[in-house]
């Protein structure tokens, strides 16, 4: 999957233009690689498409412990989106996360992520995709 292929499936997923869809995703996979370990954060990036592995590649080896509404605070704020729209967005990138990395790299991504995260990332059966 390249990064247009992406972007165009955050936007379908989420109801976006494609301007949104792109900031959500970009403020996504930042906030994302804040809040797991640097290590993770680096696999996660190296299987992203190129233009989107910046964004996902962590500062710092030590995540941040912050839980799901601030994580939506901090995507809205990055994307300059309601909280609401950010939060369908976060979804949409999961999502397409789920279907873009092998199986295991998507579980060691979401294993990393307390239980409330389920309610944007599908925790329960990472081997099984998600319908659009």
């Amino acid at each position: 999957m390249n990064d247009n292929e992406f972007l165009a499936l955050v936007a379908t997923r989420s109801g976006m233009s494609s301007e949104q869809a792109t900031a959500v995703t970009q403020a996504t996979l930042t906030t994302l690689a804040e809040r797991i370990d640097g290590g993770e954060a680096r696999d996660l990036s190296g299987q992203l498409p190129e233009g989107l592995r910046a964004y996902a590649f962590g500062g710092s080896e030590t995540a941040e412990r912050f839980g799901l509404d601030v994580f939506v605070d901090r995507v809205s704020g990055r994307a300059d989106l309601d909280v609401d729209t950010a939060k369908d967005g976060v979804t949409a990138v999961f999502d397409v996360l789920r279907d873009a990395l092998d199986p295991t790299g998507y579980e060691q991504v979401v294993t990393q992520l307390p239980a409330e995260y389920g309610d944007v990332a599908d925790q329960t059966a990472p081997f099984v995709r998600r319908q659009a």
